[in-house]
């Protein structure tokens, strides 16, 4: 199966040739103020809380705008790669031991946010095994370092009460880990709910859930988002809640991707998992043209400027990313036969790997969920 690294690895080359142009690559693209289109294109719906919550943002937005004349021109040579099934979640050969996969997945996805330090811009890296690391797979690397020196890291009754200095000391690298004290309040939080209904494993309560992201309340997604506060990843927007469902659906994923193949992880409705809003894949899309930002908020993310949590442009950005995605899936399958139909984070996958490594600036905005 290929892997998220495979895929950065593969790609590297294209990042190094974008970041070696003669002028700054934000440059490139000239900045448009957002106007709402005519005629609004919606997605056909999937069976999604978080796009059936989109449109009074995508409808009022001030700050960006989804182009989808430029959504079809990018779907026309997208929809002939390969677009693989990456395995996201599962590094490390831990698919050979799928208990403590599962445990692994939501232990490191429960603190997957905030790699880049906010005041030099600097990411988090490390090297483990070899290798060199950088943002997300930096932490999952420092998780695996301390599971091979003992250390108890996916026990609930550790997460609940380990020290912001233990913590340091798991996730030494270039920098220290951004946003630790926010990461220690969550492992606390989580570790307490794990600990209370679950025997202290998330293990417990994946296979307390039916395979399904929603089923009445019941699903993983419906449990993830209600007992588990640091999941309840909502907006509100001129009064209507937005709901992103970010890390949840994220989690779910990296289960679903790295270990279904093997029969270690069952999900009925893979195909309800839109794409996960977070720093890249904006950046990505607007790249490509597929969004743009009006200039204010470009100037804003130009110079690195932060912009607040469930602030109006935060909540577009977030919002314009899933919508452009499940536009461009569909798109996408148009074009491709029905053997080679995809989903949504197949979307999200290609963009973001490709873009990783991008100096293209995206918007900074601190929070615990993305």
């Amino acid at each position: 199966m290929i892997t998220r690294r495979d895929l950065l690895k593969a790609t590297s080359s294209l990042a190094g040739i974008a970041a070696t142009g003669g002028s700054p690559l934000h440059a490139a693209i000239p900045a448009e103020s957002p106007a709402p289109p005519k005629e609004l294109p919606w997605p056909k719906p999937i069976g999604s809380p978080v796009l059936e919550s989109l449109r009074p943002v995508i409808t009022g937005s001030r700050d960006v705008r989804t182009h989808y004349d430029k959504i079809v021109e990018v779907a026309h040579w997208m929809a002939y790669e390969e677009l693989p099934m990456p395995n996201i979640g599962v590094p490390f050969g831990l698919e050979k031991t799928p208990d403590v996969a599962i445990d692994f997945v939501m232990v490191s996805n429960c603190i997957d946010s905030a790699f880049t330090d906010f005041k030099t811009h600097i990411k988090f890296q490390v090297d483990y095994a070899g290798e060199h690391f950088s943002d997300a797979d930096a932490m999952q690397a420092c998780l695996k370092r301390a599971l091979d020196a003992g250390t108890p890291i996916l026990d609930g009754k550790f997460l609940a009460r380990v020290t912001r200095e233990e913590l340091a000391k798991i996730f030494a690298g270039n920098i220290e880990m951004p946003m630790l004290e926010e990461k220690m309040t969550v492992f606390h939080q989580v570790g307490d709910v794990l600990n209370a209904r679950y025997g202290g494993r998330f293990l417990n309560f994946v296979r307390s859930c039916p395979p399904r992201l929603y089923d009445n309340g019941n699903g993983l997604i419906d449990r993830l988002v209600k007992e588990f506060p640091r999941y309840n990843d909502v907006s509100q927007y001129d009064g209507h809640e937005v709901k992103f469902y970010k890390l949840s659906q994220l989690g779910v994923w990296g289960m679903y991707s790295g270990l279904s193949a093997a029969g270690h992880f069952k999900l009925d409705d893979a195909h309800k998992l839109t794409a996960f809003a977070d720093y890249i894949v904006p950046a990505a899309l607007r790249v490509m043209g597929m969004t743009s930002y009006s200039p204010a908020l470009e100037q804003t993310i130009n110079s690195y400027k932060m912009i607040e949590r469930d602030s109006p442009p935060e909540i577009e950005i977030r919002a314009h990313c899933l919508y452009a995605t499940a536009l461009l899936r569909e798109e996408v399958n148009k074009l491709r036969p029905p053997d080679l139909q995809i989903i949504i984070p197949q979307i999200d996958a290609r963009l973001w790997t490709h873009y990783h490594a991008t100096t293209w600036p995206h918007h900074l905005t601190k929070t615990i969920m993305y």
